[in-house]
């Protein structure tokens, strides 16, 4: 789709958008704009250094960084936990059986009509496997296929891979697998890898699997030269040459993390809505009352999800951050430092009740629903 005809489609639907929603963009407009921007691609692989360059400076960061979810976004099959872990995976659809077998680290796919049986030998795992994880493999032709089997921790198996269930197959190809297409093929990678694409080609030989310091904070090796030359006493006052993410506005900040976790108008551009659009936090943040009310930067991504460390999964991780605006006490008079209401319920477990958790069906599993809100039980799910 042409950047011109994005903006003839975000147009037609500003009407319906949160007012802050005009002062911000898809991921593809971002991509057009000079400067560096998350899933860009660089032109040479001599532009990244690696975490260990990284570390040196950033020791602590560094070594928790690669403890998150983020940093094991990708992984190669063989090195999959989920599937060592469950070496014999099934499930049935219809008169189909599909199977990942795993044994020495080679993880086999197939997909049997009761009469014939297809193989493939699984390439990349996507995801950690906390929700589910989903496989890619390669055909003979060098084409990269989609296997339509996504392991689910909450099952404990496999079910259809989510958007790619089918009720009809045509063949017994089309039951095992999609093709994927090299546009998607890239996004997939830049978003799970780092220094996966080089000009437009994918360099699987030479990525790091996961998102590492270079994904967020673009290419390091001007950054370690400049460093370089002020320890050497060549320069005094050097251009730092990286990223700092922290210095964003806050609508930039929300388009930033949402460059792999859908912004505001990429969720709406595609259609996203229902329970699924959980899936998409920063949109469903943004359709909070209090980030439409409110251009403060105390609420984006990273006022509660520190990407350096491991994701907080306990509730009470996350009462500071709203008592950071919320008043503690109720009747208390709202003020500059904490304009929100007291909550007249409690001041633990916030996001129990504020940010209830949503079933979504085709992952099997619940998402914290990211749109703040005094959330009652039997309500409609609020688009």
């Amino acid at each position: 789709m042409s950047r011109w005809l994005r903006r003839v489609l975000c147009w037609s639907v500003l009407l319906l958008a949160p007012t802050r929603a005009w002062t911000q963009l898809s991921t593809s407009d971002h991509l057009a704009d000079p400067g560096f921007w998350p899933t860009q691609p660089a032109r040479y692989r001599t532009e990244y250094v690696g975490d260990a360059a990284c570390a040196q400076c950033h020791t602590s960061i560094a070594a928790s960084s690669r403890q998150t979810q983020m940093a094991h976004a990708l992984l190669p099959a063989s090195a999959s936990d989920a599937l060592q872990t469950h070496p014999n995976l099934s499930f049935l659809f219809q008169r189909y059986r599909y199977q990942i077998a795993t044994k020495d680290s080679v993880a086999n796919y197939s997909v049997s009509d009761g009469a014939h049986v297809l193989h493939a030998q699984l390439l990349w795992a996507f995801g950690v496997g906390r929700v589910g994880q989903t496989y890619l493999y390669k055909r003979p032709d060098g084409q990269f296929y989609e296997a339509r089997a996504t392991y689910f921790p909450s099952l404990q198996g496999l079910n259809f891979t989510p958007g790619r269930a089918l009720t009809a197959p045509s063949s017994l190809e089309d039951a095992m697998e999609r093709r994927v297409e090299t546009s998607e093929v890239v996004r997939c990678f830049s978003c799970h890898a780092t220094g996966a694409i080089l000009g437009s080609s994918l360099q699987e030989t030479s990525m790091v699997p996961g998102v590492h310091c270079e994904a967020c904070h673009a290419p390091g090796a001007k950054h370690v030269a400049a460093m370089q030359r002020l320890m050497a006493g060549k320069s005094s006052s050097p251009k730092l040459e990286i990223f700092n993410p922290a210095q964003l506005m806050p609508e930039d900040s929300m388009d930033f993390c949402g460059a792999c976790h859908a912004t505001w108008w990429d969720a709406k551009l595609s259609g996203t809505h229902g329970p699924a659009s959980t899936r998409a936090p920063a949109y469903r943040l943004e359709g909070s009352r209090c980030w439409i009310s409110t251009y403060d930067a105390r609420l984006t991504c990273t006022t509660c999800h520190d990407p350096h460390v491991p994701l907080q999964t306990n509730p009470l991780a996350y009462d500071a951050h709203c008592l950071n605006c919320h008043a503690k006490t109720a009747g208390t008079k709202p003020t500059a430092q904490h304009p929100g209401a007291a909550c007249p319920i409690s001041t633990s477990r916030c996001t129990t009740c504020h940010m209830p958790k949503v079933y979504v069906p085709e992952m099997h599993s619940d998402f914290t629903d990211h749109r703040i809100r005094i959330a009652r039980q039997g309500e409609p799910f609020p688009e």
